[in-house]
């Protein structure tokens, strides 16, 4: 169905271009880079779920016996810390936006490739210094830092962690503008924007949201260092200052990353439904200025996380119809996938799972986020294991999922080999029953009155902690067989054809891995995104 650059059949690939580990620690071509992030996020994840698991270990007796009260707190903010800023946000940006954005497009590299490869190397090399100061002492503040807990009270490394969160936001704010160049300087002949792939569309979205975000957090985080060693009252009332200015800040940015987290999930939803329905998005139009919409409304909810913090009444009223408003264009969004499926010939391979995975866990955490965003029932159910369990149905189950599904969608183009559909399909049914099992008992906990980040707890919640952790077990053994059969596949996986798939798209125009500069003539565009032939049979003309 798709027609493939013939001449790109006969180029080394990206892989096999130059050998040697200084050749990839020197590379600027954006798909090594990519494999670097891939790796250095793949490391970070692990080391994340290592600290989940401690906790969900110490939650099956009401008792602290495996961990101390201090201990319990700084393994939970290990955690959270890894996991935000060293695995969901520059997970799919970074490693998928840099290798498939500028083939989507149509061009031979990253507008900035030099200070590409620098943005990798302050993400390694912040967290390598953050994972140094949580090991070595670590910080129980809770990954937020709330003030004036991380300026008065806390005994842990606060201004070391802070630092190294500092210099990973340098390398968000250099991926985002890459990005947001890229797109705007590179598109090839006749790629104009509405002919452009919608993860495209969602990684320009999340690019703008790091720009502009970012840098209140690092303003934010240098605040709470200047207190902290200099005794600068900014947030400390007994120096003049506000703690929930701290709060405001820190939302400020907090909110919006998730959808940094979230928007590009959804972009690699938009392709995974395409390519398995075979047939071109429904509302092509609506689903790209959804990505704008969330991306701006976004910016505007932040107070949602401060309605029983001393915040007024009227303003709580605001952000709680804005919180109402960003529903709509991410309902958008299921709503259209949803219908692409309507009447398609379907193929369910292993990353389709992981995008029916998405669908599902997405509703329920998007539809809990209203609980929380009205006033009524988030006076209840704030600060309790509801919360905790909204959060991780979309962070983890949603962008999670949508990492996964990216990783077996695109696996053959980025390394050239197939991988067993049969154990792709059950790591994805396992980790659909593993993650709804960890939890969900968390929102009957959170309704029940169970306050999180407590280590010891009454016995009556000791059922639905042993639930969740039973679940968290399956869970870690669905996240780690990718991990086993993908790098089986490495050596003895098939080869992997151009468009394995037979899905719609320049990526899937070139060979499989790519060339060094992914297309040897510069491709011309003279074909609508999601070319399918209407009578296409799973995807054969």
């Amino acid at each position: 169905m798709t027609q493939k650059n013939p001449a790109a059949d006969r180029s080394p690939s990206y892989l096999a271009d130059e050998h040697g580990l200084r050749t990839w620690l020197l590379t600027t071509d954006h798909k090594r880079i990519a494999i670097l992030y891939l790796i250095g996020v793949t490391a970070f994840f692990f080391l994340g779920s290592l600290a989940a698991g401690l906790v969900r270990i110490e939650l099956v007796t009401p008792e602290g016996d495996l961990l101390s009260p201090d201990g319990y707190n700084r393994t939970f903010t290990l955690h959270g810390v890894v996991m935000v800023w060293f695995f969901l946000i520059p997970s799919i940006p970074a490693v998928f936006g840099n290798f498939l954005i500028p083939i989507m497009i149509g061009a031979k590299d990253m507008a900035f490739p030099k200070l590409n490869l620098f943005s990798w190397y302050l993400l390694v090399g912040g967290g390598l210094f953050t994972l140094y100061s949580l090991l070595a002492g670590g910080v129980d503040t809770g990954w937020t830092f709330y003030t004036p807990l991380s300026t008065m009270f806390s005994n842990g490394h606060v201004v070391a962690v802070i630092l190294g969160v500092f210099i990973v936001g340098f390398s968000s704010i250099l991926t985002g503008l890459n990005i947001i160049v890229t797109i705007h300087t590179l598109r090839a002949p006749g790629m104009t924007w509405f002919r452009m792939p919608l993860f495209c569309w969602s990684l320009y979205a999340t690019s703008v949201i790091l720009v502009l975000a970012t840098p209140v957090l690092a303003i934010t985080l240098l605040l709470v260092a200047a207190e902290y060693l200099f005794g600068i009252g900014v947030f400390d009332p007994n120096l003049g200052g506000d703690p929930l200015l701290f709060q405001h800040l820190f939302w400020f940015y907090s909110h919006p990353a998730v959808y940094i987290m979230i928007l590009p999930a959804m972009g690699v939803m938009s392709e995974l439904i395409t390519a398995a329905a075979h047939k071109r998005i429904f509302g092509y139009s609506f689903v790209a200025y959804s990505s704008l919409a969330i991306a701006v409304i976004g910016f505007m909810v932040w107070g949602h996380h401060m309605f029983v913090a001393g915040q007024s009444m009227y303003a709580s009223m605001v952000f709680s119809l804005l919180s109402f408003l960003v529903a709509i264009p991410s309902a958008i969004k299921v709503y259209n996938w949803t219908a692409t499926l309507y009447k398609s010939n379907l193929t369910i391979d292993a990353h389709f799972l992981y995008a029916l995975t998405f669908i599902g866990l997405f509703v329920i955490g998007g539809v809990t986020g209203l609980f929380l965003a009205l006033l009524a029932a988030d006076v209840h159910v704030h600060d309790t294991y509801f919360v905790v369990a909204h959060f991780h149905y979309i962070m983890v189950g949603a962008a999670v999922a949508g990492f996964f599904g990216a990783l077996h969608f695109w696996w053959p183009k980025m390394t050239g080999r197939m991988y067993s559909q049969l154990w792709g399909k059950i790591a994805a049914v396992m980790i659909f029953c593993g993650f709804n099992l960890t939890f969900f008992p968390q929102f009957l906990l959170g309704y029940l009155g169970m306050p999180r980040r407590y280590h010891s707890y009454p016995e009556d919640f000791q059922f639905l902690h042993v639930l969740s952790s039973a679940g968290a077990g399956v869970l870690a053994v669905g996240y780690i067989m990718p991990f086993c059969y993908l790098l089986w596949s490495l050596r003895y996986g098939p080869l992997a054809d151009d468009d394995p798939w037979d899905a719609a798209g320049l990526e899937w125009r070139t060979s499989s891995p790519p060339p060094q500069y992914n297309f040897v003539e510069t491709p011309i565009v003279d074909f609508e995104a999601y070319d399918y032939p209407p009578e296409a049979t799973h995807g054969r003309s």
